[in-house]
């Protein structure tokens, strides 16, 4: 039986912990910006295209002989994703292909291209099954430092321009017309999507980044109400259900990504029977003018005009 002192002295177990924590306290802050956009499935393409990064870093790793294989994976991903939400943004508005579509074209050619280059690379489609679905076993120091640093870049910039990107994303028109820099902001929540889906390849995996961004932040608007409230309530929600997903997985031979997903779809139930049982304070019309939670950045637009 594994006791807690090992597991916080173990280095197999540390690392995974860090990040747990990290991708807890980043993933909530992009998802609530891409529940506010109407872009709840962006980290899904972003995590096909960064498999895609990890296969060429797969390949340039085989061809530089380094060790281990996969040494230049995560590198790879972190590029491929950067590089995926650039295009998204562009394709968008060159060509004005809707979002969905051009998230389509992200979902099949990065799983697809992801699985031929690993062929090419020498490795199976058995190689990406770590980054898929996350492994604790593949989890190094240099994986926590890095992941440390894209955490840092993703929380400066999503907690301390929030009430610029909050006013963007309430209302673009409204931000437009009011001089806001809306083409900046949605690229940089693009390129924070980026950054979250690589530091969470190794733990949550590729296909479940995107529910640990979004889950919390729609368990989070069962409980609290406002966009602040709601992005910090997400976070202690992810953070917990990533630590508690992360120590059953081992105790049980389980993949860490599904376990901590099933969790925070589960407080996500528990908010919606809690929602169901107890009157609610905004169902009346004579509730007030308060901010609804979908809406409720939108006074942050206006402040923003006018400074």
């Amino acid at each position: 039986m594994i006791s807690p002192l090992d597991i916080l002295t173990s280095d197999l177990l540390r690392y995974p912990l860090i990040i747990a924590v990290l991708i807890g306290l980043t993933a909530p802050v992009v998802g609530t910006y891409l529940v506010q956009k109407k872009l709840s499935l962006l980290g899904d393409g972003l995590g096909h295209v960064a498999l895609t990064g990890v296969a060429v870093g797969w390949l340039v790793g085989a061809w530089l002989s380094a060790t281990p294989a996969d040494l230049l994976a995560i590198p790879g991903a972190l590029a491929a994703s950067v590089i995926g939400a650039l295009l998204i943004e562009y394709v968008r508005e060159v060509s004005h292909t809707s979002r969905d579509v051009a998230l389509a074209i992200l979902f099949y050619g990065g799983i697809a291209g992801g699985v031929v280059i690993i062929q090419l690379a020498g490795g199976t489609s058995q190689n990406l099954m770590g980054y898929l679905f996350g492994s604790l076993s593949t989890v190094t120091g240099p994986d926590a430092l890095i992941s440390f640093v894209l955490a840092a870049v993703v929380l400066v910039i999503g907690v301390g321009l929030s009430g610029l990107l909050a006013a963007v994303t309430a209302d673009e028109e409204f931000a437009r017309a009011s001089g806001l820099p809306v083409r900046t902001v949605n690229i940089l929540i693009a390129v924070m999507a980026a950054l979250t889906v690589t530091l969470s390849m190794r733990i949550v995996g590729a296909l479940m980044v995107s529910a640990l961004m979004i889950v919390p932040v729609a368990a989070a608007q069962h409980f609290v109400v406002g966009f602040a409230r709601t992005m910090r309530t997400a976070m202690v929600i992810a953070v917990l259900c990533s630590l508690g997903g992360l120590l059953i997985t081992v105790y049980v031979d389980l993949p860490p990504g599904g376990v901590i997903v099933l969790l925070t779809i589960a407080v996500y139930a528990l908010g919606l029977v809690a929602r169901a049982v107890r009157p609610s304070r905004h169902s009346t019309p004579s509730s007030g003018p308060g901010p609804s939670r979908a809406g409720d950045a939108r006074p942050a637009a206006r402040a923003s005009s006018h400074h």
